[in-house]
């Protein structure tokens, strides 16, 4: 907060200044923001990429414009290349570092570094670009929750969403690695809202085949769907995109197996019946499976609901139950659980979801556990950010399934209609270190 509140005051000066002498107008407010954030990512972005012959064309631009190599150079060496954004002042005052243009070429020549897997998430709300490592360190560490204070960032905001309509290209988010394991998070640079628009959808589809195809390119071995890219429809698409793509090895998992295992060890032992709420994905269909087949009644409200689920499996009818009851203590709930539904649930009932994002918790009387997720073990290094709304250090069902994934040297995809033994990859990521979370009842 003081990091962000104190950035935010050096860089306000001008534009107060401007206002003060009476000469301030919108555009030019907007473009100093633009120009500032860019520049501030730019220099934080941890990586070179401005080309050696923009200096040979334009040899006063080293003075102007500082390079992320330059700036990197105050982060490891403290006392030189204390300028941000201009360099001139430190050729000036002498305290350039004397390293800076061998680290700039080594920089240049160094390459890319080749991930083993990739986890392929994307924007959420129109603000989470903020909550990335990329955005502010301080605000990426936490849980990803509405600021105040950002609304004072709209300018860059509204650009951000600009930019994501015109460039068509997941950016690299996150570096970890897992035993003698690269990962990394890529973003697809579209938010939720697009998601859910019919006409992004196509456009949504190539980026993901994009995504999968460089990540082919760049020798990963897993790539993990994570938030709605792992939504049925995508999920379907991506499992016709490889039978499409024969000469891709890259395995795709989108975490259902995972995800259901993770539900299961959740529900407590002495449980036997379940009522289930949200709609009918193929987690509630795998989920629902697995419970009916150890013995525990699953009671559904809807006469849809209940088709749907014999129809995915005929087998099951003898443990579903077709009901009207709320007063069951246990409620696995995926999207579309209405605050109508919850104030009909039973004092100490405890919500499990499911779904792919958390519900509203609208009561004080009851337990809500959190999304699919586990938390990582020790051995997973650099994990500084948080993913998404989960807390530090834990991780979305999908992404521990693409490492467990990678780590056990499976040969198989596990998306679309492809599904992976919920009991073989539990057992598999609890080896591997990953531990389930508990809820406090």
């Amino acid at each position: 907060m003081a990091e962000v509140l104190s950035y935010y005051g050096l860089l306000l000066i001008p534009t107060l200044i401007s206002v003060y002498i009476g000469k301030a107008n919108i555009v030019g407010v907007f473009t100093y923001v633009t120009v500032i954030d860019f520049l501030n990512n730019m220099g934080h972005c941890n990586f070179e990429f401005i080309p050696k012959w923009a200096f040979i064309i334009f040899p006063p631009l080293k003075y102007i414009v500082y390079t992320p190599s330059f700036h990197s150079l105050h982060h490891t060496q403290f006392r030189t290349n204390y300028t941000l954004f201009c360099p001139l002042y430190d050729y000036v005052y002498g305290t350039v570092d004397k390293s800076t243009d061998t680290v700039y070429e080594t920089a240049l020549k160094r390459e890319a570094e080749s991930p083993d897997v990739v986890h392929l998430t994307h924007l959420t709300t129109l603000d989470s670009i903020y909550h990335l490592p990329l955005g502010f360190p301080s605000l990426s560490s936490k849980p990803q929750a509405s600021k105040w204070y950002l609304l004072f960032m709209w300018p860059v905001t509204l650009w951000s969403v600009l930019l994501t309509w015109i460039f068509g290209h997941a950016f690299i988010s996150e570096r970890n690695t897992f035993k003698k394991l690269k990962l990394q998070a890529w973003v697809v640079p579209k938010y939720n809202m697009q998601y859910f628009s019919k006409w992004q959808r196509e456009t949504i589809s190539k980026l993901i085949g994009e995504a999968i195809e460089d990540a082919h390119k760049k020798g990963a071995k897993v790539l993990s769907l994570g938030l709605l890219n792992q939504h049925e429809e995508f999920s379907r698409n991506v499992e016709l995109y490889i039978k499409k793509n024969p000469h891709l090895k890259i395995k795709v998992v989108d975490g259902c197996s995972l995800a259901a295992a993770i539900v299961l060890n959740s529900i407590p032992k002495e449980t036997t019946q379940v009522l289930l709420r949200g709609r009918i994905s193929k987690d509630a269909c795998i989920l629902v499976q697995a419970l009916c087949q150890k013995g525990i009644k699953v009671l559904t409200l809807q006469e849809d609901e209940y088709k749907k689920l014999l129809k995915y499996d005929n087998k099951l009818e003898s443990n579903l139950v077709l009901s009207k009851r709320y007063d069951v203590k246990v409620w696995l709930v995926g999207d579309g659980l209405t605050e109508k539904e919850q104030s009909k649930a039973p004092k100490g009932t405890l919500f499990i979801p499911f779904s792919i994002f958390p519900p509203k918790k609208v009561r004080q009387d009851c337990y809500y556990h959190i999304t699919p997720a586990m938390e990582a073990p020790k051995s997973l290094e650099n994990m500084h950010s948080c993913e998404d709304w989960l807390p530090r250090r834990v991780m979305s069902a999908s992404r521990v399934a693409g490492i467990v994934h990678a780590s056990e040297g499976w040969d198989v995809n596990d998306c679309g209609g492809t599904i992976f033994s919920i009991d073989k990859v539990w057992e598999a990521s609890l080896e591997n270190g990953f531990r389930p979370l508990s809820v406090s009842t």
